[in-house]
């Protein structure tokens, strides 16, 4: 359902506003009911390991479900959607980012740019997934083609992915970076390390990685695969600077990810990305109530677990189709601009 069906966007606006202020009992709530489950979890796989790695490893993978709903409470806290105060905001955003490996001055600055140019063609490379359109990818070089294929490969996106975003581009100030930003990334670094150096200290530097090292990974695949398949998909929203609308960008442009209800609260509804895309200010427990009060925010694209996997095979953006297409299907799509070029010379 395409957003010129849509209503009137104020209108819109205007029925998600009694929505967007957090509850604190809420919040608090969702704090011992993420964090608590969590460090048990950890404490539970560490003392499995006297017994079978085996054993472990399901506590680990369920605990990894923990750190993404961490991320979630993060995530919201950088928007100042988790608590009314925002120096609240700031305080758990900080500590949920050191369990998390994101210094939040960072990205917030980053993620806000994202949200304020999603589908925006002429403002892509901050906060997003890297996309060619299917004219820049025939006009690019050799090289940077094969930098795109390596990149879009879900070998080395969701393989290396993790560990290079997480490990590396999170420990390093960005460009341009403010005094406040910078001082906030140190103190998120050397909370990470005091905090891994104790746990090493007392668990040892073996239970430690055997513990926390599929925790990292797991969580942070689960991360970017629901980073990338959010706006990745059939009949998405991109547009020129010109052309491009911010609420048909939220509406259209972000899915809704339909998940069994386990992973719905694991990933704390950030399935229902069209709303959250609408408006960043709704707090996540409050995302599936919006969701369900007007059919404008019913009757959009709608993807499952299934069906998202066929976003594992889209590559390009096709401006003519309006979609994406596969590394294959390019030939098709040269093809035709060939045939229309040499029908054009000929008339």
């Amino acid at each position: 359902m395409l957003m010129s069906k849509h209503k009137n966007a104020v209108n819109l606006r205007k029925q998600v506003a009694p929505y967007e202020k957090p509850s604190t009992k809420n919040s608090v709530t969702q704090l011992i009911n993420t964090l608590v489950p969590f460090i048990l979890l950890w404490y539970l796989a560490y003392e499995s390991l006297s017994i079978s790695y085996f054993l472990a490893l399901p506590l680990t993978i369920i605990g990894a479900g923990f750190l993404t709903r961490i991320f979630i409470i993060f995530h919201d806290c950088c928007h100042h959607s988790f608590f009314r105060n925002r120096k609240a905001n700031k305080i758990i955003g900080t500590m949920t980012g050191v369990l998390t490996l994101f210094p939040y001055h960072q990205w917030q600055h980053e993620h806000n740019i994202h949200h304020a140019t999603s589908g925006n063609l002429n403002k892509r490379g901050t906060g997003d997934i890297w996309i060619m359109t299917v004219d820049e990818y025939l006009a690019a070089s050799f090289w940077r083609r094969i930098a795109y294929r390596l990149y879009r490969n879900p070998i080395i996106m969701f393989g290396l992915g993790p560990i290079y975003v997480f490990l590396i581009t999170n420990r390093f100030n960005r460009k341009g970076a403010r005094f406040k930003e910078r001082i906030n990334l140190y103190i998120t670094n050397l909370s990470i390390a005091a905090f891994a150096a104790l746990l090493c200290w007392t668990v040892g530097w073996e239970a430690f990685l055997l513990v926390q090292g599929p925790i990292f990974f797991v969580s942070g695949v689960a991360g970017i695969w629901l980073f990338y398949v959010q706006h990745q998909f059939e009949d998405s929203y991109f547009e020129h600077d010109e052309e491009w609308d911010y609420v048909k960008a939220a509406i259209d442009g972000s899915s809704y990810y339909k998940l069994p209800k386990v992973l719905q609260w694991l990933t704390g509804n950030i399935g229902f990305h069209h709303i959250h895309h609408l408006s960043p200010r709704v707090p996540n427990y409050n995302l599936e109530d919006v969701h369900r009060i007007d059919s404008t925010f019913q009757n959009v694209q709608t993807i499952t677990l299934t069906s998202s996997l066929r976003s594992l095979g889209f590559r390009l953006w096709d401006e003519e189709s309006r979609t994406f297409i596969s590394f294959k299907g390019i030939q098709k799509v040269k093809s035709k601009k060939n045939k229309v070029n040499a029908y054009l010379k000929s008339v």
